[in-house]
């Protein structure tokens, strides 16, 4: 199951019980609504690659039904951090269609108006799956304020079993990395997230960066390696459309 890094104990909120079946529903949606939120995140690396990138808004089965199993069988704990989880993540939701968004991804971190935030589900609900996910949602929170070294922070000590959430973690740690200009380690973590699950969803993303990001440290012979697997293995993604024009340009340096 998915992992963290507990940072203490805080206040303590009454939370009313719910039923599995509000448990199972509230998580679908917090996963759906994150990655969503990955694709605002593609802005903030542009500089890397030639168009943004469309983030498909697609969560597989399989890690969906790791979530909702685990809080299928939960103890009382695990379905009120769930509760709690869901009043941070309606301010998540609410910060991902405003232009304005720094205030209300600062909530969700933090809470507000007696509820917790992201924070607070941490620290108080030990090894749940609602604080995993708050870790993980934190770390994704500080993304899209371009607060990144606090993004690598939280997606660092977050872990999971689930092989796509693991790419995706890796990914955005990437982002992070690429974004205070330590390159190499941006590249290591796209590695790490294309590695982490062959699929069509996260592999031919990181890809992809790892190719623009091998290109821009002189490794060209890597960087035509990701390519051409794009243009091999994945030739129907979106990174497939533009990936002869990368292999062109690489080839004729």
């Amino acid at each position: 199951m998915a992992t963290y890094k507990k940072r203490g104990a805080k206040k303590s909120v009454n939370s009313p019980k719910i039923s599995e079946q509000e448990i199972e529903s509230t998580t679908a949606e917090v996963f759906e609504t994150l990655d969503a939120s990955a694709s605002k995140t593609e802005e903030f690396v542009a500089k890397y690659q030639n168009i943004i990138l469309a983030f498909i808004g697609v969560i597989t089965v399989g890690v969906l039904g790791y979530l909702a199993y685990d809080t299928y069988v939960a103890t009382p704990q695990k379905a009120d951090a769930v509760t709690e989880l869901n009043q941070a993540q309606y301010y998540f939701n609410l910060a991902i269609n405003e232009d304005d968004s720094q205030a209300l991804y600062l909530r969700a971190i933090n809470g507000g108006e007696g509820k917790y935030g992201f924070l607070d589900i941490i620290e108080n609900y030990g090894n749940t799956p609602a604080a995993a996910l708050a870790n993980y949602s934190t770390g994704m929170a500080y993304i899209n304020i371009q607060e990144y070294e606090k993004a690598i922070d939280y997606l660092s000590n977050f872990s999971s079993d689930d092989v796509l959430l693991s790419s995706l973690a890796k990914g955005a740690l990437g982002d992070a990395y690429a974004q205070l200009g330590q390159d190499e380690k941006a590249l290591s973590n796209y590695i790490a997230a294309f590695n982490a699950s062959s699929n069509d969803f996260t592999t031919p993303k990181y890809l992809f960066k790892a190719g623009i990001i091998s290109a821009s440290l002189n490794k060209n012979s890597e960087a035509l390696e990701y390519f051409k697997r794009i243009q091999s293995d994945y030739s129907n993604s979106p990174e497939a459309q533009q990936i002869e024009i990368q292999i062109g340009r690489l080839e004729n340096q």
